[in-house]
């Protein structure tokens, strides 16, 4: 087991006007491949804005990021999207699913970034929702399925391009105690049985104790250092 992701002195700050708001500071991150990770810490405290910048939706203003071996702060807007379309799933809060589309369709859109046939992508699309427990739902569209169903879809879209990580932002977070139970119960077996990495979002501290490791931000550093996961604090 290896270095999945290393982050060396990230800092990042965004333009508000005249005023430059500095929400990221001089971060040190270091995650194992195969690892569960969850990232805890107060509202404004930075851990999106470092999920984003580990997924590549977004670049440092200073630093280093690289995931699996590639450099994200040096590569371009092309390279960066091409890399995200194969090797970073994601999971939001909200699902982000498409109202018009049934779940198969909606699984398949990130293969639609592939050189993947049309048979191959709904092949692909068939197994992740079986992954997740939803191969008899694939023709109904979000609005006719739970919330909890509408995440298990979205975990599906996460896993069909068969990423080495998953990012996680609040994926229990517009669910039901018992609901959300189920979704991480189903996050802890992607990890154990498919060996996915996961870096996860969350304030619930019964979601973070499903993860290996937790790590805590506040006011835009890291500022522990638990179980050992090899995190240098700022």
């Amino acid at each position: 087991m290896g270095e999945l992701i290393r982050c060396t002195d990230v800092c990042k700050d965004y333009v508000r006007g005249a005023e430059r708001v500095g929400v990221l500071r001089n971060v040190d991150l270091s995650v194992q491949d195969g690892t569960f990770t969850a990232l805890m810490g107060p509202s404004g405290s930075g851990k999106t804005t470092l999920l984003n910048l580990i997924g590549g939706l977004d670049s440092p203003t200073s630093g280093e990021i690289e995931v699996d071996g590639l450099r994200l702060d040096s590569v371009n807007a092309r390279a960066l999207s091409a890399w995200r379309a194969r090797s970073v799933g994601f999971v939001f809060q909200f699902y982000n699913l498409l109202p018009v589309l049934n779940a198969q369709r909606n699984v398949e859109l990130p293969l639609l970034l592939t050189g993947l046939s049309r048979s191959e992508r709904r092949k692909n699309a068939g197994l992740a929702l079986e992954i997740v427990g939803l191969a008899d739902r694939g023709k109904h569209k979000p609005g006719e399925l739970s919330g909890g169903q509408q995440q298990r879809v979205a975990i599906a879209r996460a896993l069909v391009s068969d990423p080495c990580l998953l990012v996680c932002d609040e994926p229990t977070g517009d669910l039901d105690r018992s609901t959300a139970d189920e979704i991480l119960e189903l996050l802890q077996t992607l990890h154990r049985e498919l060996g996915k990495t996961i870096v996860m979002v969350t304030h619930d501290p019964r979601a973070a104790d499903r993860a290996q490791h937790t790590l805590h931000m506040d006011k835009g550093r890291l500022v522990s250092n638990i179980e050992g996961l090899g995190t240098e604090v700022a």
